[in-house]
C-alpha cells in the first residue's frame, strides 16, 4: 500500500527518489516525503507534503542535494492525510529518520509510555513511535538501535532508517511488509516494490520476515532481528523498466487490458504437453501419487484474486472431480478453520505479498498443510512460503484495479485443473479439447478487444446510472462478481452481483428502469435458465445489457463474444466488462489508475 524508496551511492539522490516514488504511485497514497544526507553535510534534510508526488516535488528546495536518502508515499492508517502525518518521521533533534509500511499494533501503549517519559509527539501516526524508540536507544550502532526498537514493537513493518551519526548507511527491516534490495555498482537501493528499482538494477534481494539489512554504497549484509548473519544471493529480475511505462496508452488500465492476448500466450508458453493431452507445471512440487491423494481443494484470495479463485474452484471440480471451493483469505484465518491433511490449499495473490493471504499461508504451514501459490511476482513472500505453485506470468500490472492478472490467474487455474484432471479421471479426448480451447484464447481475446468502440458507446449510455445489478449462474456468477467490482472500483457507481437464480429470492424488488442489469449469458446447458431470468427482469421494466455468445432478444443491448469450451468461457466473458467499466469511469471523469481510497498491494489487515 504505502511505498518506500531508498538510495546510497554517489548520485544526486533527490531526483532519483522522486522518480522512484513516481513509479510507486500506482500503489495508492495520500502524501509523500523524503529525507536526504551526504558524508559532507552530515545532517538530515527533510521535505514532505500532503498530496501527490508532484506536490512533493514542487516543495523541494533548489539546493536540496545529497547522496543518501529515503522516501515514502503514505496510505493513511493512523491519522488523517496531512503534511505532519506524512513520512519520513524524525525525532526533535533531527538525528533519526524513519519510513514505515505496515501497522504497529501496540502503538497506543508504546506512545503512552513514551509520553510519560516526556516525549512530545508531532504526529498522530504509529510510525513516530518507532522513531522515538530508535532515537532514545543507548546502543552503539544503528543496527542495534533499530533491533532494540523492534523488540518491543508488535505488528507489521517494512522500514528504512537513517541516522545523522551513521550517515554511511541505511538500515532496513521486514516483518509482513515487503522490503527489496537493489544491488548496483558501488550503489545500493531499497524499495517496497521492484517497480522503483528496475530502472537502475535488475539484481535484487528480497528480505524474509524477521530479516534486516545494512546498506552501504559498496556493500550490503543481511541478518536476523536477533543478529544472526544470513546468506542473501541476488536474483535477476526478468521484467524491464519499459514494462512499467504506458506505451502510448492514456492509462495503465487501458494498456493492461490491451496486453491480455500476449499475456495469456505467455502463461501457456512451454506448458502444454500434446503427447499426453496435459500440461507441465514444474513448480508444483506435487507428484502424481500425491495428486491422487487430494480429497479437497480450498482456494484463498482477496478481492479480484478471490473471484479468480471461485472460477478456479469450478474448473478444478469440473475437470479433476475434486470437491473445491474458494473463500476470502481475510475471513478464513479468523474462523479457526479445520485444517485437513488431505486438503490442498491454494493461495492466490497478484503481488504475492497480500497480507491477509500471506498470514493465512503461514497459519496453514504452521498446522502442517500443503499450500500452493498462484502469484504473479517471482520471489514474492507467498511464492517463498508455499510448498510450490504456478506463476501467472502476466508481467507488471501497474493500475490499482487488476485486469490482465485476473485473466492470467484464471488461465493458470485452467492449467492446474487440466493437470490434476489428467492424473485422475479426465479423458485424453477431453484433455485435447481443453488444450485446443486454451490455444484459441489469445486470438479470441484480440477479437473482443476490437469491440472497444461499441463498448465505449454502451458505457456512455449506462454511465448515468446510480446503481447497477450484475447476474450470472454457476460459471457466470464469479464473472458477475468481478465485473461489478471493477465498476465499483473505478467509476464509484454502486453495483451488486447476484446469482441469477437468486433474483426471485429478494433482489427483484430492486428492479426498475433506473437500475440496469448486466447479465452473463453463455451458450451452455443453463442458457434457457438464464433467459428466464432476463424475462423476469423485462417483466419489471428493467434495462438489460447482456454479455453472450449470440444476440439476446430480451436484452436492450448485447455484447457478443466468441464461444470457447464451456469451461473456458468465463475467461472471455469478463474482458468486455473490463472495457465497460473503463469507459464508464472515463465518461465520468474518474482518475482511473488511482481510484480513491484504494491501493494496489494491500500489505495491512
Amino acid at each position: 500500500m504505502c511505498g518506500i524508496v531508498g538510495y546510497i551511492g554517489k548520485r544526486d539522490v533527490a531526483p532519483l527518489l522522486l522518480e522512484g516514488l513516481a513509479r510507486l504511485e500506482y500503489r495508492g497514497y495520500d502524501s509523500a516525503g523524503m529525507v536526504i544526507t551526504s558524508p559532507k553535510s552530515g545532517g538530515l534534510k527533510m521535505v514532505k507534503a500532503k498530496g501527490r508526488v508532484r506536490d512533493l516535488e514542487a516543495r523541494v528546495p533548489k539546493r536540496f542535494t545529497g547522496t543518501t536518502g529515503i522516501a515514502h508515499t503514505r496510505w493513511a492508517t493512523h491519522g488523517a492525510p496531512s503534511d505532519v502525518n506524512s513520512h519520513p518521521h524524525m525525532d526533535p533533534e533531527n538525528k533519526v529518520a524513519v519510513v514505515h509500511n505496515g501497522i504497529v499494533d501496540n502503538a497506543a501503549e508504546l506512545r503512552a509510555k513514551l509520553e510519560a517519559d516526556g516525549v512530545v509527539f508531532a504526529s498522530e501516526t504509529d510510525t513516530e513511535v518507532l522513531t522515538h524508540l530508535i532515537a532514545r536507544s543507548q546502543a552503539e550502532s544503528l543496527e542495534e538501535k533499530v533491533r532494540e526498537a523492534l523488540k518491543v514493537v508488535e505488528g507489521t513493518y517494512g522500514i528504512a532508517v537513517m541516522h545523522a551519526d551513521f550517515n554511511d548507511r541505511i538500515v532496513v527491516a521486514r516483518n509482513g511488509s515487503p522490503v527489496v534490495l537493489g544491488i548496483g555498482e558501488k550503489e545500493m537501493l531499497v524499495a517496497s516494490d521492484i517497480a522503483a528499482l528496475i530502472a537502475h538494477t535488475r539484481q535484487i534481494v528480497t528480505l524474509d520476515d524477521g530479516e534486516m539489512a545494512t546498506l552501504k554504497a559498496d556493500e550490503f549484509r543481511t541478518y536476523t532481528t536477533s543478529g544472526t548473519l544470513t546468506t542473501a544471493t541476488p536474483e535477476t529480475v526478468e521484467w524491464e523498466a519499459a514494462s512499467y511505462d504506458m506505451g502510448g496508452h492514456d492509462t495503465y488500465m487501458h494498456k493492461e487490458i490491451s496486453e491480455q492476448a500476449d499475456a495469456v500466450d505467455r502463461v501457456l508458453r512451454g506448458r502444454i504437453d500434446d503427447k499426453f493431452s496435459t500440461v507441465h507445471l514444474g513448480g508444483l512440487n506435487l507428484d502424481a501419487r500425491e495428486a491422487r491423494g487430494i480429497r479437497r481443494v480450498k482456494i484463498l484470495g482477496c478481492g479480484t484474486s478471490y473471484h479468480a479463485g471461485m472460477i478456479g474452484a469450478g474448473l478444478i471440480e469440473g475437470m479433476a472431480r475434486i470437491p473445491a471451493d474458494a473463500e476470502p483469505a481475510s475471513e478464513f484465518r479468523y474462523r479457526n478453520p479445520v485444517v485437513d491433511p488431505d486438503t490442498l490449499y491454494i493461495a492466490v495473490s497478484q503481488s504475492g505479498e497480500t497480507y491477509d493471504v500471506l498470514a493465512a499461508v503461514q497459519e496453514l504451514k504452521r498446522k502442517g498443510a500443503r499450500v500452493l501459490g498462484v502469484v504473479n511476482v517471482v520471489g514474492s513472500a507467498i511464492a517463498r512460503e508455499a510448498d510450490g505453485g504456478v506463476y501467472v506470468h502476466a508481467g507488471p500490472e501497474v493500475c490499482v484495479v487488476s485486469t490482465k492478472c485476473f485473466t492470467n490467474t484464471v488461465v493458470a487455474f485452467a492449467l492446474l485443473a487440466l493437470h490434476l484432471g489428467r492424473i485422475r479421471d479426465l479423458s485424453v479426448a477431453d484433455g485435447k479439447r481443453i488444450i485446443e480451447g486454451l490455444r484459441r484464447l489469445p486470438d479470441q481475446i484480440s477479437e473482443i478487444l476490437k469491440l472497444e468502440d461499441e463498448i465505449k458507446e454502451l458505457a456512455a449510455e449506462y454511465a448515468g446510472a446510480k446503481s447497477m445489478m450484475f447476474i450470472g449462474r454457476v460459471r457466470g456468477y464469479p464473472v458477475a462478481l468481478e465485473a461489478s467490482l471493477k465498476l465499483k472500483e473505478i467509476s464509484y457507481i454502486h453495483a451488486e452481483a447476484y446469482p441469477a437464480s437468486e433474483l426471485k429470492h429478494g433482489p427483484l424488488a430492486l428492479i426498475e428502469p433506473a437500475l440496469p442489469t448486466v447479465a452473463i449469458v453463455p451458450n451452455d446447458s443453463l442458457l434457457e435458465k438464464n433467459r428466464a431470468a432476463l424475462e423476469e427482469i423485462k417483466a419489471r421494466s428493467g434495462r438489460i445489457l447482456a454479455v453472450a455468445h449470440q444476440e439476446q432478444e430480451k436484452a436492450d443491448h448485447t455484447i457478443v463474444v466468441p464461444k470457447n469450451e464451456d469451461e473456458l468461457d468465463p475467461i472471455l466473458m469478463g474482458i468486455p466488462l473490463q472495457l465497460f467499466a473503463y469507459h464508464t469511469a472515463l465518461a465520468m471523469g474518474r482518475d482511473i489508475d488511482k481510484p480513491r481510497n484504494l491501493a494496489k498491494s494491500v500489505t495491512v489487515e
